[in-house]
């Protein structure tokens, strides 16, 4: 027939095209890293927390799309709503009717979030932190929001006015008005706070980059200062949310916190469709939302699409009949006990940290004089090379997907999916083993990798 589209034919024809399309229409940056390390595969299939190449050799991906692939992929539970959304025809997004799938997911996310009344849904993480900075400054009437060193909130102009990466600010200022303090200081909140402009703290109960945890205590008393001098705790869960680190928030394994905004996405959309949610306190809601003049102040076009709802409801009902917040406390545990194992055992391996299946492994400085050398090297032409050094074989050798957990830092952050099982840690502590025995053998490919990567580092300053 004229005019039919065939999605598998033109994959079939033009699916080979891929990095050369890339590069060519869209960021042009992306496919020459990926060349340049080694991580230009082609990979054509995937179940659960593995995938295939083209040759159809089996991966196991200990990075879940930076935490999107929470169940893994195209888990049958999510796959089958979203087949039966689109086969009911439902008269979507028609802007002025009241669909029942937001209320329903909205009800089943708040069952999880007790203290918390009402959601508003976008499309992204990102999106859900403009809403709570939006949602904040007005409920408040104040400019100011506080946000942590190192902290990564998003990249739109809003949650980039909380991002604690220079390297992602440069070139895009002004900004919100905004102070970042360091995670876990009391002093300089409460230096802040005393200044009375400050509507709200954002904040990762364990933060992304680098994989730091709030220390604790830090954030019952930081929402007890916060609400003393008339602001609001904000919880960036996007990442960390939805069982990630064997709660179903991060923030519950901290007795008594209750965020006045928590901010979801990542793993509710069970991989397929794009979704955010800002869960909030009534009282803001009503307050932003405060007359039928008010009605539309704050919306967006694709929120509460069915098929976001419907993959966001087939996310939690799997989570709940599976038990996966319990699974990735346990098998979290396991993965990082036996990597503690190894710490002693390596002088450049020297932290393993985080909660549940949320764990950054930090290299450091080793004792021994050759190591000493060759780190130094490393360190001098850019840091976070030794880092990026373990992911390459990683995947080279032992085809596990990771990634360093931020720009410069020595530090790798396994975020699996949460489906991840006992044979998937024995594989891939076996496989880390083997190339920190490479590392500390002091040759081999990997060293010699490392020499290309200082060439490279050098040559673009």
């Amino acid at each position: 027939m004229k005019g039919e589209f065939d999605l598998r034919a033109l994959l079939a024809e033009r699916g080979g095209e891929r990095y050369e399309l890339h590069a060519r229409y869209l960021n042009h940056q992306l496919p020459r890293m990926l060349h340049t390390i080694g991580f230009d595969k082609v990979y054509e299939r995937a179940e659960g927390a593995h995938f295939w190449d083209a040759d159809g050799v089996d991966h196991l991906d200990m990075l879940a799309g930076f935490g999107v692939m929470g169940l893994g992929r195209h888990h049958p539970v999510v796959r089958k709503a979203l087949h039966d959304v689109l086969d009911a025809q439902l008269a979507d997004l028609t802007r002025f009717d009241c669909q029942p799938l937001p209320g329903l997911l909205a009800e089943r996310l708040l069952a999880h979030s007790p203290h918390l009344d009402r959601v508003f849904f976008g499309n992204s993480g990102t999106e859900a932190v403009e809403t709570a900075l939006k949602f904040a400054r007005y409920a408040t009437g104040r400019p100011r929001v506080l946000y942590c060193t190192h902290a990564f909130h998003g990249l739109t102009t809003g949650s980039l006015s909380v991002n604690g990466e220079n390297g992602f600010r440069d070139g895009f200022a002004p900004l919100l008005p905004d102070t970042a303090i360091g995670l876990g200081d009391l002093g300089a909140l409460e230096r802040e706070l005393r200044k009375g402009d400050v509507a709200a703290f954002v904040v990762e109960p364990i933060q992304g980059k680098g994989v730091h945890e709030a220390p604790p205590g830090f954030l019952r008393a930081a929402q007890e200062l916060l609400h003393r001098h008339g602001a609001l705790l904000i919880a960036d869960e996007v990442q960390t949310g939805l069982g990630r680190t064997g709660d179903f928030y991060a923030y519950q394994h901290e007795e008594g916190v209750e965020p006045d905004l928590v901010c979801v996405a990542k793993a509710l959309s069970g991989g397929y469709v794009p979704v955010g949610a800002t869960l909030g306190k009534d009282w803001i809601f009503k307050k932003v939302y405060s007359s039928m003049d008010r009605v539309l102040v704050h919306s967006a076009s694709f929120g509460s699409n069915a098929q976001a709802m419907a993959a966001g409801l087939a996310v939690l009902s799997v989570m709940e009949d599976e038990g996966t917040v319990a699974h990735a406390r346990r098998i979290g545990d396991l993965l990082s006990g036996r990597l503690r194992e190894l710490v002693p055992r390596y002088e450049l391996l020297h932290e393993i940290r985080g909660r549940g299946l949320m764990i950054g492994i930090e290299f450091g400085r080793p004792s021994s004089l050759g190591l000493r050398g060759r780190w130094t090297m490393l360190q001098a032409a850019r840091k976070g090379l030794f880092a990026q050094m373990v992911v390459v074989p990683l995947l080279q050798r032992h085809q596990i997907l990771t990634q360093v957990s931020g720009d410069h830092l020595e530090v790798i952050k396994l975020i699996p999916p949460l489906v991840v099982d006992e044979a998937d840690v024995d594989r891939f502590v076996t496989a880390f083993t083997a190339v920190m025995d490479d590392a500390h053998g002091g040759g081999g490919l990997m060293w010699d990798f490392g020499k290309t990567l200082v060439k490279q580092a050098v040559a673009q300053r």
